[in-house]
């Protein structure tokens, strides 16, 4: 691989990297908060009277659990595929079908952007029942979650053709997994 192209896959390697140490703390604190929530939830309903808003934040966190923690499984390549037809294909056809599979997943990032982007702006005008939280940002995740996993999309794709028929499976598998 030439020069420029190493610098290329570098930075996007990095780009990576960098999405991944922000989008990982962002749904641990999720979690730890929606665990914190439920406690406070059941809690209170077996002691105390319930608290009214333990219900809707615990929605809303899993909802941006949810499309974060999707973010994060479609950068690793965690997601279902299913893969033995390509692996059996010849190298240079093999990284055809790998790309052509990321490019229909590329196109269906880009249009959930969209269709997102829209639903947020439909929904701008409700609240939420017990925070009178504006729903907009319930459903911002939407098309941020879609465009970040396009972006990792995009650099799968280069890193097919840059690396040629040696390129891995599904997946850029750049961010550190944690042990099992």
């Amino acid at each position: 691989m030439n020069a420029p192209l190493h610098a290329l896959t570098s930075l996007l390697q990095r780009s990576e990297r960098a999405l991944d140490a922000v989008i990982q703390p962002i749904v641990f604190l999720g979690m730890a908060a929606l665990i914190g929530v439920i406690t406070l939830q059941i809690v209170s309903r077996v002691f105390f009277t319930a608290v009214g808003w333990t219900e809707e934040v615990a929605r809303f966190l899993l909802i941006w659990i949810t499309f974060l923690g999707a973010t994060l499984a479609f950068q690793r390549g965690r997601h279902i595929a299913v893969t033995f037809v390509v692996d059996a294909l010849p190298p240079r056809l093999a990284q055809l079908a790998r790309i052509a599979a990321v490019l229909v997943a590329l196109g269906f990032m880009l249009a959930l952007v969209v269709i997102g982007y829209r639903y947020m702006q439909v929904q701008s005008f409700q609240r939420s029942a017990s925070l009178r939280l504006s729903m907009t940002y319930v459903y911002a995740v939407i098309p941020l979650a879609a465009a970040i996993m396009a972006w990792y999309a995009l650099v799968d794709i280069v890193e097919f053709i840059v690396k040629g028929p040696r390129a891995g499976e599904t997946g850029s598998g750049t961010a550190e997994e944690p042990p099992p």
